[in-house]
């Protein structure tokens, strides 16, 4: 009964229910290990999944690097 109604809810609320997950566990980490090492884990994160999805999108990295290294020229 229960897991049908997690479930059921889940699927009516999901970003609802990924939303808060996210703030929780956001607001674990900065009460645990300070609020700029969590905004530096949460900007590795970001970095890693841009990354990944370049990659799985069989996008080309490397020019991105590249248009980003010629910006700060």
């Amino acid at each position: 009964m229960w897991k049908e109604y997690l479930i059921n809810l889940f699927k009516n609320h999901t970003g609802k229910f990924i939303g808060t997950l996210l703030g929780l566990l956001f607001s674990i980490l900065v009460l645990v290990i300070g609020f700029f090492k969590t905004i530096f884990i949460v900007i590795c994160i970001f970095f890693g999944y841009y990354i990944g999805k370049k990659i799985d999108n069989n996008e080309n990295l490397l020019n991105d690097i590249q248009n980003i290294l010629n910006t700060w020229r």
